[in-house]
């Protein structure tokens, strides 16, 4: 037996009830028996000896029905320029991703290219769910990474940018779901991303510039964003979402009061008799405001089978924690 499996059948191995290992003719011989035994499992790719109980009775009936696994989504996460300092909400985001069984990984955007190399590779050997976040700089790279997939003929599931860099690329076609959060009014950021043209997917741009608490430092700190960004990638891994219809771009500069919803897209509704802005608002559980901005329009009685865009959100809204992002 190699060496290596005898030391792990030897951590194994029954103890006495001193604690001490067993030594005796007799004991000796069940260890060998036990060692002999596991190796033939391990020869024949039995995996009975390493297995929980799910595995071994799937093991003693073969033809039991095995249920369908769920695919693993994966999220690659990028921070801006000085990363480990300013961009430390990426870190915490990626932790709140994993916590939900999602495989995320945080990284320099200076080894873009090299990570989205790798998840080609990943993805031919496991296709999952892609989603790419980005802060800053790292919002720039978040493209660019859609775009290197985009050149493979691989789909993105969900892009967010993140006050991304006004540098950025445009949104490539293979990307599903776009969301950019930004300040138009930023130094460091201000990057209002557009799609290529012929773009068919979700888009939804949120310019937070009338937010003068928001920064382009905390910007990528805050619980609420973080909160519903983990509920739309969770959700997305499980059960992509299926949305029938349009998919009506949706661009909003969000209200200083106003939290900040990551709506998806824009649905089209017709009007009924009697409808107004304010009815529509209520009916469809979205701010007044959104669909003042999303139809150009002011509250007043719309006209029978006039044409509205109402926001849909990516996933239901979970709690979020209110109050000032932090500054760090």
């Amino acid at each position: 037996m190699p060496a290596g499996l005898v030391a792990v059948h030897r951590a194994r191995m029954p103890k006495i009830p001193n604690g001490k290992r067993m030594s005796n003719p007799i004991q000796a011989a069940v260890i060998i028996l036990w060692a002999t035994l596991s190796a033939c499992m391990l020869s024949t790719g039995s995996n009975l000896a390493l297995a929980g109980p799910a595995a071994r009775s799937n093991a003693t009936a073969p033809d039991a029905a095995q249920p369908a696994l769920q695919p693993r989504a994966r999220a690659y996460l990028f921070r801006g320029a000085l990363g480990p300092i300013f961009s430390r909400g990426m870190d915490r985001l990626t932790k709140r991703l994993e916590e939900a069984g999602i495989s995320a990984d945080v990284y320099e955007f200076t080894i873009c290219r090299l990570i989205a190399d790798r998840a080609i590779r990943d993805f031919r050997d496991d296709p999952a769910p892609i989603t790419l976040i980005g802060h800053s700089m790292g919002g720039l790279c978040a493209l660019t990474f859609a775009g290197i997939l985009q050149s493979k003929n691989i789909q993105v599931s969900l892009v967010v940018t993140i006050d991304p860099a006004r540098a950025s690329p445009k949104v490539p076609l293979n990307v599903e779901r776009f969301i950019n959060i930004y300040l138009s009014d930023s130094v460091l950021g201000g990057g209002d991303v557009v799609a290529e043209q012929g773009y068919r997917g979700h888009y939804a741009s949120f310019d937070l510039k009338q937010h003068p608490e928001i920064t382009h430092i905390n910007i990528d700190k805050m619980d609420s964003i973080h909160d519903q960004l983990v509920t739309a990638v969770a959700r997305l891994a499980t059960r992509p979402v299926q949305t029938n219809g349009e998919a009506l771009p949706l661009r909003f500069v969000v209200p200083p009061e106003a939290s900040v919803e990551l709506w998806d897209s824009g649905a089209p509704q017709l009007a009924r008799s009697g409808d107004t802005l304010q009815k529509l608002a209520a009916l469809n559980q979205v701010p007044l405001w959104s669909l003042i901005q999303a139809n150009q329009l002011q509250d007043s009685v719309l006209t029978a089978g006039q044409r509205v865009i109402v926001p849909r959100r990516l996933a239901p809204l979970v709690a979020t924690t209110t109050g000032v992002p932090p500054k760090r």
